[in-house]
């Protein structure tokens, strides 16, 4: 935790001034500790993060800067005098917790999606909004912000500069879901079936009610807690809305993969004239993708792990010299946390530091 803090958790007021106060709600999930590394890597200004989460979390040690600290219930006190509130935890969670939180005086960050249908609430994609030239004017009086989903940020922006240098025809892409956008309770199911499945055992199915383990699927089992038709058709809408209609929208297949972490996409493009891999190759290069030579390591989802960047390569497609095929990699999860704390850091431009709400 900042140096600013008293070792009993308070701020250090005369110390506070001119930093935010921060609440990460669902601090224990595995985009809750993505956040609290962001805003500790980007430097955001901040003088208190309280890290709160359910029961089963409650007491938990987490390592924030250079400093341990206990996860706290989520209660209604907690979030008097917070400036930033990031929702990390679940749609439920989210959804009992954002109005209150909204009347607390605290800006909202939602990377659980529980508010992406509300009337009231903002999509965010900044790299895409960069791309478009699309910068958000400050408003003294923020909406809450949905972070945009990841595939649909990645698909955006490849799609937007490829299209800048060489107008798409047509898009058709493959979605390689991992376990991680589930949670830590799908890495688990994941884990636990490849173990059973090694061992002759019967395979847990709580999440996504059908084997996932060393198998590629289309859809979940009836019983499952989420849909993968439901994830595509939040990338297809959220994808819709950040690009805002400067480029066309692919065709779409959601397809959960025995992966535990980092998203993948296998993304064919077709052209009205033969693709010209160097003109594309040098659209694509930039702010937040790397793009792969013909003697580096392959773009995986192992190598994408921890990186700030989208991974591609592009490859000729035998069949068609008017299109190519891109393959692209990201980290799922740092994507996410990008996205919420730059988000952020957008709102907090018009946003008294360390006000007492």
């Amino acid at each position: 935790m900042n140096s600013n803090i008293k070792s009993t958790g308070v701020a250090n007021p005369d110390a506070a001034a001119g930093f935010f106060r921060i609440a990460i709600v669902g601090a224990s999930s595995l985009k809750g500790k993505e956040v609290a590394e962001m805003l500790d890597q980007r430097n955001f200004p901040s003088s208190e993060i309280k890290l709160l989460d359910d029961d089963e979390a409650l007491g938990q040690l987490e390592a924030l800067k250079d400093e341990i600290t206990f996860i706290q219930s989520i209660r209604s006190e907690q979030f008097e005098h917070i400036d930033f509130t990031f929702f990390a935890s679940d749609a439920e969670c989210t959804r009992k917790n954002w109005k209150h939180v909204l009347n607390s005086g605290s800006a909202i960050i939602d990377l659980s999606y529980a508010l992406e249908n509300e009337p009231s609430t903002v999509l965010r994609a900044p790299w895409v909004e960069r791309q478009l030239g699309h910068i958000k004017a400050p408003e003294l009086q923020p909406a809450p912000v949905v972070a945009a989903h990841p595939i649909a940020i990645v698909l955006g922006l490849l799609l937007l500069r490829v299209n800048s240098a060489f107008p798409v025809k047509r898009a058709v892409v493959t979605v390689f879901e991992p376990a991680s956008e589930r949670g830590q309770k799908g890495m688990d199911e994941l884990h636990q079936q490849t173990v059973n499945l090694l061992s002759f055992q019967q395979l847990p199915k709580n999440i996504f009610d059908v084997q996932v383990a060393f198998n590629l699927v289309s859809r979940y089992g009836e019983n499952s807690s989420s849909t993968l038709s439901s994830v595509g058709d939040r990338i297809f809408n959220h994808y819709r809305k950040i690009t805002n209609g400067e480029v066309l929208l692919p065709s779409m297949q959601i397809l959960q993969a025995p992966i535990f972490h980092g998203n993948a996409i296998s993304l064919n493009l077709q052209f009205d004239r033969p693709a010209d891999l160097v003109q594309i190759s040098n659209a694509l290069a930039g702010e937040h993708v790397s793009l792969a030579g013909t003697t580096d390591e392959a773009p995986s989802n192992v190598n994408a792990a921890g990186q700030g960047d989208i991974l591609v390569s592009l490859t000729p497609d035998a069949a068609d010299a008017n299109s190519l095929w891109v393959w692209a990699t990201s980290d799922n999860l740092r994507v996410a946390a990008a996205t919420a704390v730059e988000a952020a850091e957008s709102v907090a431009a018009t946003r008294p530091r360390g006000k007492i709400q």
